[in-house]
């Protein structure tokens, strides 16, 4: 079949290595276009025999215009996470398969989750930063690895991959969905709380929700007051599902908790925000998500998917409306 792989040069070379590009070309008979472009008529060309459709960051909108420009479309692979800015009423009403890499992006959220997660156990980043004060040899007490609990806010993709990496320790996990029913938190070992409860009783609490009308200012300042002592907050999902001000609030009243924040909203912080300030804040640039290598990942996904596709197999990342109204 005719591909097109088609994204912006700096994004395609970061996503699309040689490999992946190698193992493309023996899958299917494919074009390139590595460039800028402002519309689909910049690509008309190509798009008129184009059958499977492969890009990633950058790529432009599934509307009335590309697909017109692409008749003979059948399946599209986007190598990168969320679509919600791609999809178009015009694109669901043609019935073309949509596939996303949101599963591999998935595995190093959850890599540096997991890390961040063994850290504030131990209030790591509490340790560093007294330690460099005067005196600052010192040791808090900390809930450890042993018995002690973990709390996730959404048992999505990134959640579920959390927790079956927390498996390999001893450790008692409490999950927020409301999504979650009781036999799947059974299945995966987990134990449903509302958020009250998962804030009052985790030591380590990690948001995964995705950020939807719904969860938008969902964590709330009554919620972080519910905070155990020395407990830590992990934000590697996105900003906006947090009341940022009222956070701040009581960061600032409770400088025993720490808030590991790899998002925010805005992102960056606006210039002067108290996130830059606080010493119970450690903020990260959006570093959770595919990076360099990984990015690869990305790509061979949606290869894997490509090949399912070709033999009639059933899609493992298909997006379909109705699974996109609980995506990221």
């Amino acid at each position: 079949m005719r591909a097109l792989l088609f994204a912006r040069k700096a994004q395609l070379d970061l996503v699309y290595g040689p490999e992946q590009r190698e193992r493309l070309g023996r899958l299917v008979e494919l074009e390139v276009f590595a460039g800028d472009y402002d519309s689909a008529a910049d690509v008309a060309d190509a798009l008129a025999e184009t059958e499977l459709l492969f890009s990633t960051w950058g790529m432009k909108k599934l509307d009335e215009p590309l697909l017109r420009a692409a008749p003979r479309l059948k399946a599209v692979f986007y190598a990168a996470g969320s679509v919600r800015r791609l999809v178009s009423d015009a694109f669901w009403q043609r019935g073309i398969p949509l596939c996303s890499a949101w599963a591999a992006n998935a595995v190093p959220v959850s890599e540096m989750t997991l890390g961040l997660i063994l850290l504030g156990l131990k209030r790591f980043f509490e340790h560093a930063r007294v330690f460099r004060a005067p005196g600052g040899y010192h040791r808090f007490p900390v809930a450890g690895g042993y018995k002690s609990t973990v709390g996730l806010i959404g048992m999505g993709m990134i959640g579920r991959r959390v927790r079956e990496l927390l498996r390999s320790f001893d450790v008692r996990v409490v999950a927020y969905d409301p999504y979650l029913s009781d036999e799947g938190a059974r299945v995966l070992g987990v134990e449903k709380r509302s958020l009250e409860a998962l804030f009052a009783e985790s030591d380590v609490v990690s948001l995964h929700a995705p950020n939807l009308p719904e969860t938008q200012g969902m964590l709330k300042a009554e919620h972080f007051r519910l905070m155990k002592e020395g407990a830590t907050f992990i934000n590697t999902a996105r900003g906006a599902i947090v009341d940022e001000p009222g956070m701040i609030e009581v960061l600032r009243a409770r400088p025993d908790i720490t808030a590991l924040l790899d998002v925010t909203h805005p992102e960056p912080p606006v210039e002067g925000s108290p996130l830059y300030a606080l010493p119970n804040v450690i903020l990260t640039p959006h570093i959770a998500g595919s990076m360099d290598r990984e990015c690869w990942r990305m790509a061979d996904y949606m290869i894997d998917e490509c090949e399912r596709f070709l033999k009639g197999e059933p899609l493992l990342y298909r997006v379909t409306p109705e699974r996109l109204k609980t995506m990221a």
